[in-house]
């Protein structure tokens, strides 16, 4: 495909006299299509030329020429629009989407290791709503960064070790045959859990018992170890239904207690540093200088590591496991402070700026019911399994309704239902609270993920009445140069930089809002250009394009995780 971006800039850098490659990240995509299909802002120039913006945009246009490929120019404010020749930019566009059977593909990231922390819920507890945003923020941005080239592992780390593992072992020693754990883990278990916790209130000494199980486990005892293995199987086989569902993947499930043997070559490089000072009993870093009033806890007074110690031991195991480039964690913003302390220890710990600096805190908001917040003490919890079976259920409900004829109602359901749950965790900037609220998340109308297939099902419809896709080699572009086909050819050419964003900002609603802008472009053009038609030249013309949408609709959907339903 014709680099237009390169063009505009080799033009500019021969009437400037400046570095062509520096100038083509500048040039943007203009929001508007009215503000031509490239824009070279000239603020970035004033400085240096000593002009203002406009002048130095008019000096510029005056010296270009109007080729083939720039159909005219024109300033507006400090920006030089260029617009380029619409059948020429219609046919490079779609050449090149039907060159490549992986749309926006590439390989930016090759040679690059990434590794993403997410998931990561406590097993011997619920897996709840509250777990959902890590588990599909960092699903989302696994399977972009892998489809962009970069080497990917993904991580749950999973919440297996710490002193509650010392009070559920100290319940099971005291209550385990009371209760069924076999049959329903982590019900059960939450009920020796918050029974231990009512015990340790009333009696000092059940809670030193606790204390010195968790000590025993972090020493290898072999009662302790044993049941603490039979709690993680446990709840690991009841997680794994939720990731079932989710579609979730990963390449590594050590968990905190993978890190129990490796905290002690940390506390002994800290050590060295001279830096690890004990506090109150305890042992700590103290990070004033660095503007983090809270120290980082190493080790409690007990001598039991901590939550910190286990992150240090992980960020030097991943560092010397994977090389990695990023190193992502995928968690709420309540962590920030945590991993604001970890990140400037792990500059202590002797490993090269490389990593330290590769260390990357993906925060992201609470979830919130209609209602505000969830809490376990007010019984508002929701649990994922649950959400996304009434989620399930609900979808095949409307579906029922909207098409009482349709084939494999349970399958298109389980899409549909687990579909609109992703997409409504993803379609808004991570940092955001997010609500939910199922009128909301189901609505097939409004901006959210069944809006998305039921715009796909629309495309695979009309190519069914096609009976078949044209090549095309033996499309007429003339045919594809209307306002509505246009801004269709300019979103599917952005698909790539709309992926490329996403990793720079960690940020997939990106590209959730680019499948939004896509399938409200596509609902314009079918409701203004009849497909079927007798002209056989122009509906070839508009069954390429719709299959075209159909296409990226259905890459990036599943990027995001969520499955396309053919027919719904």
């Amino acid at each position: 495909m014709i680099n237009f971006k390169q063009k505009i800039a080799q033009q500019i850098a021969k009437a400037t006299q400046l570095n062509e490659e520096e100038l083509e990240t500048y040039i943007e995509t203009p929001k508007d299509s009215k503000n031509g299909d490239y824009a070279f802002p000239c603020f970035k120039l004033a400085k240096e030329l000593k002009k203002a913006p406009p002048a130095i945009a008019n000096e510029i246009k005056e010296k270009l020429e109007v080729k083939n490929e720039i159909e005219k120019m024109d300033v507006a404010g400090g920006y030089l629009n260029f617009y380029i020749n619409k059948k020429i930019l219609v046919e490079e566009i779609l050449k090149e989407f039907s060159e490549n059977k992986q749309y926006g593909k590439s390989n930016v990231g090759n040679g690059r290791n990434i590794v993403i922390d997410y998931s990561a819920p406590n097993i011997a507890k619920q897996f709840h709503i509250g777990h959902l945003r890590s588990t599909v923020i960092g699903g989302a941005l696994y399977n972009i960064y892998k489809y962009l080239g970069y080497n990917v592992t993904g991580i749950n780390h999973l919440g297996d070790y710490g002193t509650q593992f010392g009070k559920l072992i100290e319940g099971y020693k005291l209550w385990g045959e009371e209760y069924d754990i076999e049959k329903d883990p982590i019900n059960e278990l939450t009920k020796i859990y918050i029974r231990i916790n009512d015990a340790c209130k009333e009696d000092e000494q059940i809670l030193e018992n606790c204390r010195n199980n968790f000590k025993k486990l972090e020493d290898g005892d072999k009662y302790c170890t044993e049941i603490w293995q039979k709690f993680r199987e446990l709840s690991l086989k009841e997680f794994q239904k939720v990731y079932d569902l989710l579609g979730s993947k990963f390449d590594s499930w050590n968990g905190e207690a993978f890190y129990s043997d490796k905290m002690q070559e940390v506390i002994d490089i800290l050590e060295n540093t001279g830096k690890l000072v004990k506090s109150q009993g305890a042992r700590i870093i103290d990070l004033e200088d660095k503007g983090i009033n809270t120290p980082c806890i190493i080790e409690k007074s007990n001598g039991s590591t901590t939550y910190a110690t286990r992150d240090l031991a992980a960020i030097l195991y991943r560092a010397r496991t994977y090389d990695f480039d990023k190193a992502l964690y995928v968690t709420s913003y309540e962590q920030v402070l945590h991993f604001k302390q970890i990140f400037e220890v792990a500059k202590l710990i002797g490993l090269d700026e490389k990593y330290t600096n590769g260390l990357e805190h993906v925060s992201f908001g609470m979830v919130l019911l209609p209602t505000g917040k969830m809490s376990t003490r007010e019984g508002n919890v929701v649990k994922l399994y649950d959400l996304l079976n009434e989620s399930t259920t609900r979808a095949k409900e409307i579906i029922k309704n909207k098409n009482p004829e349709l084939e494999n109602q349970e399958e298109v359901a389980k899409k549909v239902g687990i579909g609109a749950i992703i997409f409504n965790d993803l379609s808004s900037a991570r940092i955001k609270d997010e609500v939910f609220d199922w009128d909301t998340i189901l609505n097939f109308q409004g901006e959210t993920g069944p809006y998305i297939q039921y715009t796909f099902v629309r495309t695979k419809s009309v190519l069914e009445k096609a009976e078949s896709v044209p090549e095309f080699n033996n499309i007429k572009i003339e045919n594809l140069l209307d306002e509505y086909s246009l801004e269709i050819v300019k979103l599917i050419n952005n698909f790539k930089d709309i992926l490329i964003q996403v990793t720079e900002k960690n940020e997939p609603s990106i590209l959730a809002r680019y499948l939004i802008d896509l399938s409200k472009s596509y609902s314009s053009f079918y409701n203004e250009n009849k497909i079927i038609l007798e002209n056989k030249e122009i509906q070839d013309a508009r069954v390429y394009l719709t299959y075209a949408v159909g296409n990226v609709l259905k890459i990036g959907a599943n990027l995001l995780g969520i499955e396309m339903p053919e027919k719904m």
